[in-house]
């Protein structure tokens, strides 16, 4: 089992988290299984970019992005080299340091 680092967030974890995934499991799943409630406006299939995450360590180890997700990436606020979309993001068995970006591309938010 790999552990998931999640970088401080002044909204969804003020004091940072540290989780454990299940093999196979996504970023988005395995933040959304601990209370790190990601927003994901297009339920998880890759039809939006409200779970852009930036992995900062472990980047290397994931899955390749698609080409579906690299289109949409194009559309997210902030895009770094190590953007991803949550949700399409699937762990292996290496632990990652993940930040999630201040804003996202919705004017107001899903969860509200």
């Amino acid at each position: 089992m790999a552990k998931i680092v999640f970088l401080p967030h002044a909204e969804l974890c003020p004091e940072g988290a540290e989780v454990e995934s299940l093999p196979g499991e996504t970023v988005l799943d395995a933040a959304l299984r601990n209370g790190i409630d990601i927003e994901h406006a297009c339920e998880k299939v890759c039809a939006c970019t409200t779970c852009h995450i930036i992995v900062r360590e472990g980047f290397d180890s994931l899955n390749e992005s698609s080409e579906l997700e690299d289109d949409m990436l194009d559309k997210a606020w902030g895009l770094e080299p190590e953007s991803r979309l949550g949700c399409q993001t699937r762990l292996a068995d290496e632990d990652l340091v993940v930040e999630i970006p201040k804003y996202t591309v919705n004017m107001v938010s899903e969860s509200q």
